[in-house]
């Protein structure tokens, strides 16, 4: 699959995954759950939804998915490094800012993020 076309798909892909993301952090922190563990719940159901629709979709070679374990185990290795970055980042303006420019802020540091998952998941995760 061309580079464009993975790249198109990458962001409908992302752009699901982060209103998925967002809607949970929202929900959370509004019942009450501090900003840390309402971004990890965020992050783990943006996850799952990617990294399967990713492979099924995004990256799939001839019409065959690129899921299983080895691709499972480099998602998580790249998941966990870049939701360390977001949760900091979230706690960071969450306690910085308020609660409010936390739920602006989320859709954009998970699209700065995004450039940097696409690379990975391109040319190392679903190889």
């Amino acid at each position: 699959m061309s580079l464009a076309r993975q790249g198109m798909y990458f962001i409908l892909v992302g752009l699901l995954q982060v209103l998925v993301d967002w809607a949970v952090f929202v929900g959370l922190t509004s019942l009450g759950v501090p900003a840390v563990p309402a971004n990890l719940g965020g992050r783990v159901c943006g996850a799952c939804l990617g990294f399967w629709l990713n492979g099924r979709i995004t990256f799939a070679a001839a019409g065959k998915a690129r899921l299983g374990g080895a691709r499972l185990v480099r998602f998580l290795m790249v998941w966990l490094v870049l939701t360390a970055l977001s949760t900091a980042a979230m706690a960071w303006i969450a306690d910085g800012q308020g609660l409010g420019w936390a739920w602006l802020a989320k859709p954009l540091v998970e699209a700065a993020l995004a450039l940097t998952s696409f690379l990975f998941a391109r040319h190392w995760i679903y190889r």
